[in-house]
């Protein structure tokens, strides 16, 4: 149990040089490169410390960037994240919510990919590589799949058009697809790989606001598509838009508790420390038949 508390502290410090570098880097880029290319240098910075810190303070090696597993699971996410959007957006589209109005210029498509890709990294590392990891060392992987989920829906609350049922759809959607991804695979690849194709897609490809964020310029100038969503707030998920929509709940619902099952059949829930704790038979106890 001490080594739980030792390994969640040494973690904690690494969470600190993330946040400082966040803090940092954002002003030093938003000062001297263009947005683009700042918002992917901070990604990139902000990766390079967690990896930085997790080798040098913690100690240990970061199996959750571990190289081998980067292209296929990377991958499979991207296209996850497009086919989970695309799919909301086909049965908003059948019910007669969402109304296809065209394609646009998509000037602003690279924008789009790097605000992606920054967000997508930052908040896996900081939501899923360090609390995730960390509070599953106490609480273990069910504990730690509500604890964060919980955390990253609250973390949207501030958004534009956030509601406390916007809040309850992240937590349901993102919070607990994001933790399965990472539970199932026991690395960060997959999971940031749904986060950029799913908020590429929203933004980027149908120019809808990602949580409550609209894209960059016109929805024409920004997005491949243009189209409008129109009638119940249960739905259209109102200002915040789709990610608040019930159907973007139950889709990724359905592939969260594909992930959660196989992370079941692959061993990899972990208990909590106390059940562990209680579960260990001390050495000197054993008795020698």
């Amino acid at each position: 149990m001490r080594k739980r508390w030792k390994e969640v502290g040494l973690g904690s410090l690494t969470l600190l040089a993330v946040v400082l570098a966040v803090a940092a880097f954002q002003i030093l880029f938003k000062r001297h490169v263009p947005v683009e290319v700042g918002q992917v240098g901070l990604a990139a910075a902000v990766l390079l410390v967690y990896v930085a810190a997790a080798r040098w303070i913690e100690r240990r090696r970061v199996s959750e960037f571990a190289l081998d597993r980067a292209a296929p699971e990377l991958a499979a996410g991207l296209v996850a994240g497009f086919v989970l959007f695309a799919t909301v957006m086909a049965v908003l589209w059948a019910l007669g919510i969402y109304r296809f109005q065209g394609t646009g210029a998509a000037k602003a498509i690279t924008a789009g990919l790097a605000v992606a890709v920054m967000a997508a990294i930052l908040e896996e590392i900081v939501f899923r590589g360090i609390l995730f990891r960390l509070s599953s060392k106490i609480v273990g992987t069910w504990g730690a799949l509500l604890f964060t989920s919980a955390l990253f829906g609250l973390a949207h609350l501030g958004n534009r058009g956030a509601t406390l049922s916007s809040g309850a759809a992240i937590v349901l959607e993102a919070g607990v697809l994001l933790g399965a991804a990472y539970a199932a695979t026991r690395r960060l690849w997959l999971p940031i790989g749904l986060h950029i194709g799913w908020n590429f897609t929203e933004g980027s490809v149908f120019g809808m606001s990602v949580s409550g964020n609209s894209a960059a310029g016109s929805a024409a100038d920004s997005a491949w598509l243009r189209g409008s969503l129109s009638g119940p707030q249960i739905l259209t998920g109102g200002a915040f838009g789709p990610e608040a929509s019930i159907v973007a709940v139950l889709v990724c619902l359905l592939l969260a508790l594909y992930l959660l099952r196989r992370a079941v059949r692959l061993g990899r829930i972990e208990s909590p420390a106390w059940i562990q704790s209680r579960n260990s038979v001390p050495e000197a106890s054993k008795v020698i038949s």
